[in-house]
């Protein structure tokens, strides 16, 4: 607890950030007196604002006679000053049941999870795709397609499934793709994708000419679908939903600010590099305004928790909002909801 404040600021202080967060609105003396259930003066709450103000949590707009918090004054509330509830069961279960019915491939649980992220808050859900480096190749399969077209199945970790379509510049038989398949699970059964990644597109592809046909078609088609895996990983780095939510925020509504986060979102690199810094946390992490690192989040706040499978680590779920959030609800949300999600890939 913050030393410089006596229990009567605290109350002061925590009753300003509940009112101004539950209606946007700054907080005048007269409303802060009588919303703190203290028996206290507008007056003496007046020269309690000023010291706040003076303090740095608390600041003046230059339309109103009301205080706002500021980015110093959220990081106190939320790190002394917030009571944090459990959620209700019922919603717990609600989550649990939405998660176990998309649990068909790890996209769709992670879709469901940043889309639950959203609904819940009104806010943008984020969840980044599970982190492969470490994942183990298990099997390839390809199937003949027309156009020259073929599907490749690939199967990571026993049960993460990924279908890629590739383009090739000849036809190829079903034995042909057998047997590079065959050649392909055999050399690569076990490795880490980095490992094949490097296998396929370096090591073997500088002696291509001494190969034999099997041997070139396989690689060839290997050499593919690997460099195609990399890239649809790289361009789904993470599933957003409800963007469009942070414009029913007053202070993020501003036509140049959404623009910035809506850039921001698709171009993903500022959320990926916050969100890799939570990557090895343990439980939720909050980032306030300019502690993000980003300007374009200088308004906003990102409430993050990791997600395990098997019980490594493999990504970050976020909830991405103003700083006027309810953190008291927002927190339990994504601390729960990570850990359903865990959960559910786990299961799977």
């Amino acid at each position: 607890m913050d030393n410089q404040l006596d229990a009567r600021t605290q109350q002061l202080f925590r009753a300003l950030v509940q009112n101004y967060i539950n209606d946007g609105q700054p907080v005048g003396s007269r409303t802060l007196a009588r919303v703190s259930d203290l028996d206290v003066s507008p007056a003496t709450v007046r020269n309690i604002m000023s010291d706040l103000e003076v303090l740095g949590y608390l600041h003046s707009p230059h339309t109103s006679a009301g205080r706002v918090p500021t980015a110093q004054g959220y990081r106190l509330f939320v790190d002394t000053l917030i009571e944090v509830k459990p959620l209700n069961s019922s919603v717990v279960t609600g989550l649990k049941s939405r998660l176990a019915k998309t649990n068909i491939d790890q996209k769709s649980v992670v879709e469901t999870a940043s889309s639950l992220l959203s609904s819940l808050t009104q806010m943008a859900g984020v969840v980044t795709m599970p982190q492969h480096n470490k994942a183990a190749f298990r099997q390839i399969e390809f199937l003949s397609l027309s156009d020259r077209r073929i599907l490749a199945i690939l199967v990571v970790d026993q049960k993460d499934v990924h279908n890629r379509i590739i383009h090739l510049d000849r036809d190829y038989s079903s034995s042909e793709l057998r047997e590079a398949a065959n050649y392909l699970n055999d050399i690569l059964a076990g490795r880490s994708l980095q490992e094949v990644r490097k296998i396929l597109l370096k090591e073997l592809d500088s002696v291509r000419q001494n190969m034999d046909d099997l041997m070139r078609t396989a690689i060839t088609l290997g050499g593919k679908i690997f460099s195609e895996e990399e890239e649809s990983s790289s361009s789904q780095n993470y599933i957003v939903d409800g963007q469009t939510n942070l414009m029913e925020f007053e202070e993020l509504s501003n036509v140049s600010k959404l623009r910035g986060l809506f850039d921001a979102f698709n171009q993903k690199k500022e959320i990926l590099h916050l969100l890799d810094r939570c990557i090895c946390a343990e439980g939720v992490q909050i980032f306030i305004g300019s502690e993000s690192g980003y300007d374009v989040f200088d308004d906003c706040s990102v409430v993050s928790a990791p997600y395990s499978i098997s019980e490594d680590v493999k990504g970050v779920l976020a909830v991405v909002g103003p700083k006027r959030m309810a953190y008291d609800r927002v927190i339990p949300i994504v601390d729960v909801t990570a850990k359903l999600l865990s959960e559910a890939l786990n299961s799977e």
